[in-house]
């Protein structure tokens, strides 16, 4: 890898029912599985991963927003669903994100959230991956 502008970190043990901690111990969750029958409480993976794109993606909106002149303030809601996968009997996600602008027309936030699906790192993470819907809202 080059041009590395920065690296965090974290760390798992027992899977899907263990914990995950970051290295500077801002993050530091037991993890659950939200199927499961049971009265525990705690994080999961999906529910990380959509903190992270929903964040990431709506960085990437406002940047996008910045660049084409358009003052705006946004939302972005990331559901992440995790699908059982017909294709290999095993499991998969998929992500909807929904994003409400303000201050444009409903065709200038059209744009915008397409342009930043180009240009945000989880989406090009993601790309061609897993199935990402966007459903942008003029508010």
């Amino acid at each position: 890898m080059s041009n590395v502008l920065f690296t965090s970190q974290a760390t798992a043990e027992g899977g899907r029912k263990g914990t995950v901690k970051s290295s500077d111990g801002l993050i530091d969750f037991n993890l659950v599985m939200p199927t499961d029958d049971s009265e525990e409480t705690g994080s999961n993976p999906e529910q990380l991963f959509a903190a992270a794109y929903s964040a990431c993606y709506d960085g990437a909106l406002n940047l996008v927003a910045g660049k084409k002149k358009k003052d705006i303030n946004s939302k972005t809601t990331a559901d992440v669903s995790f699908l059982k996968d017909e294709a290999d009997n095993g499991f998969k996600i998929g992500v909807t994100l929904t994003v409400e602008i303000n201050g444009v027309s409903q065709e200038d936030a059209d744009m915008l959230a397409k342009e930043a699906h180009k240009v945000c790192p989880y989406s090009k993470a993601t790309r061609g991956n897993i199935d990402v819907e966007i459903n942008a809202k003029a508010v």
